[in-house]
């Protein structure tokens, strides 16, 4: 049988998906004019809760075309982005009003060490989830090569200090989720083949 996602459940993840990457791009585009503040802070420590519905609802939609690997990739992006946010939102949000001295000393033991390793997951997830988006041919490819290479490289370079490259990073990966979020939307209550199909099947471009 056919997979199909209601209409509400995929512009549910879509509206989610959509508020994800401004929440990442808008700040990162005042930061350019201002540097970072509480308040760009604030929306950037949200963002990662946002694009959890928009990655469920995107594996629910392709799910019929990516088998297996599809629910590895999806497994594993779903429990590094869990943990990334948790750090984005630690950093954000509470370290962000500590003094230098402070952040180092919350910086010791295994809290280096458990930052790196759930950046790695988050990495690692997204590389093997933009491989079911590329596979799977059902959201544009452009977006789905952003997800699979642009992403890993977010879950690193965003450790070091704000820069241009950090601040242009941040944009690229919300135009990505909001480009994503808007394919999602313009799908809404189609059906998807089944993995038998996967071969001929041609997603947009």
């Amino acid at each position: 049988m056919p997979t199909t996602l209601s209409d509400r459940a995929a512009r549910t993840g879509a509206l989610c998906g959509a508020l994800s990457g401004l929440l990442i791009a808008l700040p990162a585009l005042v930061e350019f004019f201002t540097g970072e503040t509480a308040a760009t802070s604030f929306f950037l420590a949200l963002s990662p809760a946002f694009a959890l519905p928009l990655l469920t609802a995107l594996h629910r939609r392709q799910s019929a075309v990516t088998g297996h690997f599809g629910e590895t990739a999806y497994v594993v992006n779903l429990i590094g982005l869990g943990l990334f946010g948790g750090a984005a939102f630690a950093s954000n949000l509470v370290l962000f009003s500590f003094d230098d001295t402070a952040v180092e000393k919350a910086l010791t033991g295994p809290t280096v060490p458990a930052l790196i390793g759930s950046a790695a997951v988050f990495a690692a997830g997204s590389a093997l989830f933009g491989a079911a988006l590329l596979r799977a041919r059902v959201f544009p490819r452009l977006s789905s090569w952003a997800y699979a290479t642009v992403l890993p490289l977010f879950a690193f370079l965003t450790a070091l200090p704000d820069s241009a490259l950090t601040g242009a990073l941040h944009i690229v990966v919300g135009a990505t989720l909001a480009c994503l979020a808007r394919a999602l939307w313009r799908s809404a209550g189609t059906v998807i083949p089944r993995a038998g199909t996967l071969a001929g099947h041609v997603g947009p471009k």
